[in-house]
This record gives C-alpha cells, sequence and structure tokens, in this order.
C-alpha cells in the first residue's frame, strides 16, 4: 500500500528580558521576538539521549525534523522528512521516499555542503540500534532511553539505503505503529555531515551542545539556566517561521513565570499552580487555553530493592495513600485520581479497573503479613512543576502523612532537574520517585510499554519492575494491525499492573497554558509539546 500526502512587535521588558535580548539581531521595524518562560533547563540538545518534555520542546520542537510527524494540535501521523512510504505485503518493510531539497542549518562553525539525504537517516537510528556504531556511546551515560524503551531494538532488523532519496526499515516482525514511532522525538534527524566534522575535531559532545538541525529554528546559544535563544530558520522547507527569533527564559518556579506573563517579560508560560488560573483567566490581556491531558501522575517504587520487591508492600503503599486527598490538594479541580496507568481520554484504557481505594487499615495488615515492621523509605519529590503534577513537593508531603500512619517513615528528597532524572534510572536508587508522563503518540504502546517493558529496567522503567507475561502482551499488541484485539491486549495489561502495583498511579491532570493576547496562531498539542513554527505576535 502507498501513503501520500501534501504537507514592528513592540515588547514591555524589564531589564532581566532585556539581558536575554542582547546579541540577538533585531531589526527594530521589523524584527519579531517571542518569550517563552520554560518551566526547565535542558539536559541538552541531542533530542535522542533524553526523555523530559522540557528538554525536547527546546530541541526536538524547534532545531529538528522528524521522517513522519504529528499534525499541529492532532494525534494524526502525517509526512515530515519523508514525504511518502510504502509497505510490503508482508507489513515486514517500510520504504520511505525521502524530501528533495532539505537544507541543514549553518552556524557560526558549521556550513552544509549538502541537503538532507539518507546518509543522514541512517546515522540517526544506526548510531541508536548498532552497540558497536562509533557515536552509541559517544555521550557519558548515553542509553538511548526513548528509542530502548519502545523496544526498537527487537522492531528494526536493519535500515537500509536505497539511493540517496530512499530508505528502507526492514523489520524483524510487523509492527502497525512504526509511522507514529518515527515521528517520536528520539527520530530526530541528525547531520551525519556534521557528526563527520565533530568526530574529525575530536569534539563529538558538541553534537549534543551545538546542535545543527533541519527545523523550524536554528540554535544561537546557550546561558545555563538562564536562557536559550534561537533564530527564524529562513530556509525551512515547511516555510520560514513567522517569528524571527524565539527565547526560551528558563523559569522553574511557577509563582515567578505567572508574573513574567502578567508583566510582560514573556508571552507565554506553561504550568501554572492551579490555584492561580482563576486569577489569569480573569486577566483581559491574557488568552488562557485548557484541555485534558494524555498524562499521568505516578509515585514509581524500586521493585529490585527490598521490601518493595514483595507484593503485599506495595500493594500496602497503594491502599495507605489517599490520592484523592492529594488530587483536591494538589490539582484543585484541574485534575482526576487515576485508576490504571492510562489515561481515560486514550484508546484501549480499561475503564473496570476501580484501583486501591484508601485503607488504611488493610494497608497495616498486608505490612504485618510481609513481616514488615518500622518500614523507613524516601520519596523523591521533582523539583519543577510539571504538566501532570503541578507540586510533587506537596504530593510527597501529604504521601509522608499518610504513610505515617500506617508505620512507615518517610523522608522527601529532591535534586535538580537535571540530576534528579540522572538519579532516578539508577537500578540501586534508594527511593520511591515522583513522575510521570505525557503520551508522545496516542498509541497505548507509548506509555505502557514505555514505563513497564522489561527493556526499560534502569531507564524509563523507574520502578525497574520486569514482568515477562507484560512483556509478552506488548509484543503480541505490535504486530496486530486490528485495533480492536489490540485493545483487549492493552486492557489485560493495565490489569496485570494494577494487580502488581509498582506504582501508585496518582493523577490525570487538566493542562492549561496562559499566553498573552498578542500571541496568535498558538495551538494546544495533545502530546504535550510546545510548538512554534506557526506562531505569530502582533504589533
Amino acid at each position: 500500500m502507498t501513503l501520500k500526502f501534501a504537507r514592528t512587535r513592540k515588547t514591555v521588558v524589564s531589564l532581566f528580558a532585556a539581558t536575554m535580548l542582547s546579541g540577538v539581531a533585531l531589526t527594530p521595524a521589523m524584527a519579531k521576538t517571542l518569550v517563552y518562560c520554560s518551566e526547565g533547563a535542558p539536559e541538552g540538545f541531542d533530542a535522542a539521549l533524553y526523555s523530559a518534555n522540557s528538554t525536547w520542546d527546546a530541541s526536538a520542537e524547534t532545531i529538528y525534523d522528524r521522517l513522519t510527524e504529528f499534525e499541529s494540535g492532532t494525534t494524526k501521523v502525517i509526512p515530515g522528512l519523508a514525504e511518502s512510504w510504502t509497505i510490503s505485503d508482508d507489513n515486514l518493510e517500510y520504504t520511505l521516499k525521502l524530501r528533495e531539497g532539505v537544507k541543514f542549518q549553518s552556524t557560526d562553525d558549521f556550513t552544509p555542503t549538502r541537503d538532507f539525504n539518507a546518509d543522514d537517516v541512517l546515522f540517526t537510528y544506526n548510531r541508536q540500534l548498532d552497540k558497536n556504531d562509533p557515536w552509541n556511546s559517544y555521550f557519558p551515560g548515553a542509553n538511548w532511553e526513548m528509542f530502548n524503551a519502545m523496544d526498537m531494538p527487537s522492531v528494526i532488523k536493519a535500515i537500509v539505503k536505497v539511493d540517496e532519496k530512499t530508505v528502507k526499515f526492514v523489520l524483524k516482525q510487523p509492527d502497525a505503529s512504526l509511522p507514529s514511532k518515527l515521528a517520536l522525538n528520539f527520530g530526530s534527524i541528525m547531520s551525519k555531515e556534521y557528526a563527520d566534522k565533530l568526530a574529525a575535531e575530536g569534539r563529538r559532545e558538541d553534537l549534543d551542545r551545538k546542535p545543527v538541525g533541519t527545523g523550524p529554528f536554528r540554535f544561537v546559544d546557550y546561558q545555563q539556566d538562564a536562557a536559550i535563544r534561537f533564530a527564524a530558520n529562513a530556509d525551512y522547507w515547511a516555510g520560514a517561521p513567522k517569528i524571527d527569533n524565539l527565547i526560551f527564559a528558563i523559569t522553574t518556579d511557577p509563582t515567578t513565570r505567572m508574573q513574567k506573563l502578567q508583566a510582560g517579560e514573556c508571552h507565554v508560560a506553561p504550568y501554572p499552580a492551579p490555584a492561580d488560573v482563576a486569577g489569569l483567566k480573569a486577566n483581559p490581556d491574557l488568552t488562557v487555553l485548557e484541555q485534558p491531558g494524555l498524562n499521568v501522575s505516578y509515585l514509581a517504587m524500586n521493585t529490585l530493592i527490598a521490601p518493595f520487591d514483595k507484593l503485599e508492600v506495595r500493594r500496602a503503599i497503594n491502599m495507605a495513600i489517599d490520592r484523592k486527598a492529594i488530587v483536591g490538594s494538589v490539582y484543585q479541580g484541574m485534575g482526576q485520581v487515576a485508576k490504571s496507568v492510562l489515561p481515560p481520554t486514550m484508546w484501549g484504557y480499561n475503564g473496570k479497573i476501580e484501583g486501591y481505594s484508601y485503607d488504611p487499615e488493610m494497608a497495616k495488615k498486608l505490612l504485618d503479613g510481609a513481616g514488615v515492621k518500622d518500614l523507613k523509605m524516601k520519596i523523591w519529590a521533582m523539583p519543577v512543576s510539571r504538566p501532570y503534577m503541578p507540586n510533587a513537593r506537596r504530593a510527597a508531603e501529604l504521601m509522608q502523612a499518610d504513610l505515617a500512619k500506617v508505620g512507615i517513615g518517610v523522608e522527601i528528597v529532591s535534586y535538580e532537574w537535571g540530576e534528579y532524572l540522572k538519579k532516578v534510572r539508577d537500578e540501586a536508587r534508594d527511593g520511591a520517585v515522583i513522575l510521570g508522563g505525557t503520551s508522545d503518540n496516542a498509541d497505548p504502546d507509548n506509555l505502557l510499554s514505555y514505563f513497564f517493558s522489561c527493556s526499560g529496567v534502569g531507564g524509563s522503567n523507574n520502578a525497574n519492575w520486569c514482568y515477562k507475561p507484560l512483556d509478552e502482551i506488548f509484543q503480541k499488541a505490535r504486530t496486530s494491525s486490528d485495533q480492536s484485539e489490540r485493545t483487549k491486549l492493552y486492557e489485560e495489561a493495565q490489569a496485570i499492573i494494577s494487580d502488581q502495583a509498582p506504582w501508585v498511579p496518582i493523577a490525570h491532570s487538566t493542562v492549561v497554558l496562559p499566553m498573552s493576547k498578542k500571541v496568535k496562531n498558538y495551538v494546544m498539542e495533545p502530546l504535550g509539546s510546545h510548538r512554534f513554527e506557526q506562531v505569530d505576535i502582533e504589533d
């Protein structure tokens, strides 16, 4: 089968914002600069190395493109750098025709000599697929988390260069979700020519520090933990952005973000505290968008560490935590208690799962039956607000109080965001972590495999819980093209996860995004990203 598709601002700024603008080339009568108050600093700029949305917003959604993309505002897969693709009769070969005339960005120390071609696709994927590839371990601790969590090494047999503008993905087994997986951020296409230059000069790590892509914005510079500056890519194949400069002003505190927004220091500011939403809606200078999030927040126990390797203990902790009280206090009407690990707005959701009821007395009995007394544990609280969790510290304090009632002493710990994300992947981690996620492609496999596959242990599987019968269900679901059959398998998977209780599912949030009324054409993305290629600002 063949699939083919078509595809002078005045700013009120504070001294801080003016400082951020220094060095950006502005033509006063014409240049348009949008300031986005980002909630967290990026871990780096090679999108395949990381899994945080704050990092992807600053890399995958600005600098890079993928072979396939998600249509803005939807979960529909459309062509990206691959303008069309064909699928063999046995569903084991996907042949992709690459887009002509796509140019990589130029920077101060790199000027491309050729357009995007098949070599770039092979470089982007083989460095993740092949452990012997010289770029597989170019960055300390590189584990290609999302690529492995999606079990791509079990799916892809080889990637073949047919010619300069054609590549073929040869699969080990059918995978009906491959086109949507190619749109995930680990598939952000890198320049092989740039990588070769960096290797020759002995500075491979600049692939992550000084990024080059084909996307709508080119990287200008990064002031650590303060600001990232981008400029419009005038040669962007899909048309140059409407704004000339894009600045990410890194502002981790949600109250400060909203203050900057209302003072005119930034134009878009995500993830307000729920208590601030009513006031933001009442501000006549702001537009406040909102929609149900395809997300989940959770507390993940490390099942490799005693006593969390005991099912009774995990169930006891689920029963000891009053999730309804957490949602009421932390989300304040902007979320609902999670019964399953999938959000109810996603296909494949198992509505028959009720989850664990708040039952401290039963929790005590389960702990006694497991021979666990005077348990001490750590709960890790994120230092930043996320779309799925507005205030992890407050949630942790409520959990601490609940667990004390059943005889469990809790120490709350936290780390800087990048360090937090690094440390939670340690298989020897001491503590249960508060985290969450937003679906990247609206396919149940994305969240389920990412969080619970055996291949994700030590990476995205923050419970470090490997359950072979569950992996077999994931495998069956991936190889089926029948959505009703896949739905049944994913419903079964959710029932197993609920029964085995490696997590305490907490909530599914409503995502709120306030912005200046000067911002035009902004579209909320159901998959949680922030995109600016079509955004404009009126004078």
